[in-house]
């Protein structure tokens, strides 16, 4: 049971890292995709979906050969650090925010489109700077689009199995995530701890959503 706590929680770091950085690298993403009239946007718009359409084993296998020793960014890390990116816990937050990107963005650029400029360029009217503006005003009138997005790329990434397999492999500790636990002793046929980390994540699922939905519910009402 030790062993299925531990890959919770590495789980759960996982999550969280990724989340956080999701939001910084997602925010600026998804206020051009809503806001451009670039005729790039399409094309941005499919590469940031692509997580969605392909399955997690093709992607996993080509961030397995871009982060690896001879990859483009492997290869750098490499030279940077004098260690590999494969099989590391890095490694995995950085599949993370690719396979989870577009649960992240979505959210907040259909939130961003209802939003408008509006209110942002009035705030710049009165004295606020772009960064400031952007914070107070879009921020609170977002914050729906914000919640859906924490949770989506959280819950997203903590059942996260083929990506993260592909880059990570399974070493307890470091790389072993809840899905490849359960994964594991499901192969081994330890069918009781595989049902409870399991039934865990189903409850976690289930609540979360739940959660969210009755949240954004009463912030749209008001």
């Amino acid at each position: 049971m030790s062993e299925g706590l531990t890959a919770l929680w590495l789980s759960a770091q996982l999550a969280a890292i990724t989340t956080a950085l999701l939001l910084l690298i997602g925010t600026p993403l998804a206020w051009w995709l809503a806001n451009t009239t670039s005729r790039w946007k399409p094309l941005v718009q499919s590469i940031v979906a692509m997580p969605i359409v392909l399955p997690p084993t093709v992607l996993g296998f080509y961030l397995l050969i871009l982060l690896g020793p001879n990859g483009a960014i492997g290869s750098f890390w490499v030279s940077l650090t004098g260690n590999a990116l494969t099989f590391t816990f890095t490694g995995l937050v950085i599949a993370s925010c690719v396979y989870s990107l577009p649960f992240a963005v979505q959210p907040l650029a259909s939130v961003f489109e209802s939003v408008g400029r509006q209110e942002l360029e009035a705030a710049r009217t009165l004295g606020a700077g772009r960064i400031d503006a952007f914070v107070s005003v879009i921020v609170p009138l977002s914050a729906h689009g914000y919640l859906s997005a924490i949770v989506l790329a959280f819950a997203h990434t903590l059942g996260e199995f083929g990506v993260v397999l592909m880059v990570g492999g399974s070493i307890p500790g470091e790389t072993r995530v809840i899905a490849i636990e359960i994964f594991d002793r499901v192969e081994t046929l330890d069918y009781g701890l595989a049902h409870g980390l399991s039934a865990l994540l189903l409850a976690f699922a289930f609540v979360i959503l739940v959660t969210m939905y009755v949240v954004n519910r009463r912030l749209a009402r008001r």
